[in-house]
């Protein structure tokens, strides 16, 4: 069998998520924002590492209940037009409360009460999105070359968005910062306009998309084997005490970098992913996802371990080349591996359960990486790149808990047995949507 190209099917289909994905991640208020408000707080407002990393984590409840907006995502249809009307309806609300905030006078509260609504306006806009990606994913059967498209536009927004939060950190004062992001979030309002055909036309009529009420839904995501281990496997690859907080403070306070070393450091960590997501993109068409799990989980085991010699700067920014090859294919794999793990019109909430799981291991890792970092001034780092590390370990024991026959197949090749499972859940379902 040949494998995949790209026919004039999904040329367009690459074309619509390079854009959106592009978008959406670039103004979503975790990246774009996280350093410059970071900042804020450590330099206007004087917050110590831990402070700023437990506002991290208030500010994140709304990702950590993710899966409600996914499953609102599945249940209710703006103005009948699914994921667009979220677009439509929700990027005005968020770049409403940006220009709240960038009005407001500067104070521990307002950035607090304003970032927790953004980001809970923002989930509508993310749920939208990763379940149309999702359900699209699934219905070409081209989960793996989508997963490695998601991820290398993701990974250029947080390019974009790291190398621009220095730029923003260091130059815009806060008022203009969030006006900025009010108007990046409006234009998100576009794709609640754009219906490409060869893209939505049908994309709610297949099986993939139908689903039942709310009782329903819930039932049968509970009852779906392979939701757990690829929200697992998910939260614990980003559950990583060894970046965030502790990085930036042991670049700037310990080895007295300027504030921009460290979002370069993001920048170039970021960059590097992108060759194995292309690999992942290439390799997903030929080979089984089983193999490719395993081959990038054990590759990105040692992901950290280049942060132990880190002694400068200048030598953070090389290191991060290797780490972040080291990281690609795993985070393309385990994207597939959650596009795979869908039930039938249950993608909103099982992608959204999934991010929820990535929010709170983001935010608690980086609490419990200040923490360690904090406890000793000496060997402090050192604990967090052999937490990660740790962590990172326990990936591997997970992947046979995953269905076989779920992963058996490569991108593009027909899978009569999960076929038959969709039949199966949608009869059982009593489908009203």
């Amino acid at each position: 069998m040949d494998a995949p190209t790209a026919t004039p099917k999904t040329r367009p289909i690459f074309l619509y998520f390079s854009a959106l994905t592009l978008l959406v991640y670039l103004v979503a208020p975790e990246y774009l924002l996280d350093i410059p408000t970071s900042y804020m707080l450590k330099n206007h407002l004087h917050a110590t590492a831990p402070q700023v990393s437990m506002f991290r984590l208030l500010t994140g409840i709304p990702m950590y209940v993710a899966f409600l907006f996914g499953l609102t995502r599945d249940l209710w249809s703006p103005f009948g037009r699914r994921d667009r009307g979220y677009f439509l309806v929700f990027a005005p609300v968020t770049a409403a409360i940006f220009l709240w905030i960038g009005l407001s006078r500067l104070s521990y509260g307002v950035l607090l009460v304003g970032m927790t609504l953004a980001m809970a306006s923002f989930r509508f806009i993310l749920a939208a999105y990763q379940g149309l990606i999702a359900l699209i994913g699934q219905e070409n059967l081209m989960s793996g070359r989508l997963s490695t498209l998601s991820s290398t536009f993701y990974q250029l927004a947080i390019i974009l968005a790291a190398f621009a939060s220095g730029v923003i950190s260091e130059n815009l004062p806060v008022s203009q910062t969030f006006f900025l992001m009010a108007g990046l979030a409006a234009s998100i309002g576009v794709f609640g306009l754009w219906k490409p055909r060869s893209v939505l036309g049908h994309a709610y009529d297949q099986p993939q998309a139908r689903g039942s009420d709310f009782q329903g839904d819930v039932r049968r995501l509970l009852k779906h084997r392979a939701v757990y281990p690829a929200v697992l496997i998910s939260f614990l690859w980003w559950f990583n005490p060894g970046l965030n907080t502790p990085v930036q403070f042991f670049l700037t306070n310990q080895l007295h970098a300027s504030d921009d070393t460290y979002s370069n450091f993001l920048g170039v960590f970021a960059i590097s992913f992108i060759p194995t997501y292309l690999l992942y993109g290439y390799l997903c068409t030929r080979i089984a996802p089983k193999k490719l799990l395993w081959w990038g989980t054990i590759i990105a085991v040692p992901q950290m371990v280049p942060l132990v010699f880190v002694h400068s700067g200048n030598l953070a920014l090389i290191l991060a080349v290797p780490m972040g090859l080291m990281g690609g294919m795993a985070t393309a794999a385990y994207f597939d591996l959650a596009v795979r793990s869908c039930p039938p019109g249950l993608q909103g909430t099982l992608m959204m359960l999934v991010a929820a799981g990535v929010a709170l291991a983001t935010r608690g890792g980086d609490l419990l990486g200040a923490t360690l970092y904090a406890s000793s001034p000496a060997h402090g780092f050192l604990y967090c790149v052999i937490a990660t590390t740790a962590v990172y370990a326990l990936i591997l024991p997970v992947i046979p808990w995953i269905p076989k026959q779920l992963i058996a197949t490569t991108d593009g090749e027909a899978n009569p047995a999960i076929a038959a499972e969709i039949a199966a859940e949608i009869g059982e379902a009593d489908p009203v949507r």
